[in-house]
């Protein structure tokens, strides 16, 4: 399944389940529901929890990378896509959205 994000005011966002599911989550909005909306009144709280998540996901990685070190350890490479990289686009989207005062709905 992907979600569509859409708006009058921002290109179309298109996110596969898993990534689309994680975002929902970190702004409070269920994922049960296939279809929703975001008001531009709620998008700044939006924007400070997807920014709070990924601030605290970095900060999780450079405490694990230098608990690493202290035993003298290099961990791998991260695997995929952090959560930076995912929820870029969504954060513009809610910022291009919340200025032209403009929903975004998704699965309609």
């Amino acid at each position: 399944m992907l979600y569509k994000f859409k708006s009058r005011a921002a290109p179309d966002l298109i996110m596969l389940e898993p990534n689309g599911r994680r975002v929902l989550q970190l702004i409070g909005k269920p994922v049960d529901e296939q279809q929703g909306i975001l008001q531009p009144a709620a998008m700044p709280a939006a924007i400070a929890a997807l920014e709070a998540a990924i601030a605290k996901e970095e900060a999780e990685r450079r405490a694990a990378e230098a608990e690493a070190a202290e035993r003298g350890e290099e961990l791998p490479p991260e695997q995929g896509v952090g959560l930076r990289q995912r929820a870029t686009p969504f954060i513009e989207m809610l910022r291009r959205c919340e200025k032209a005062g403009k929903d975004i709905v998704w699965g309609v």
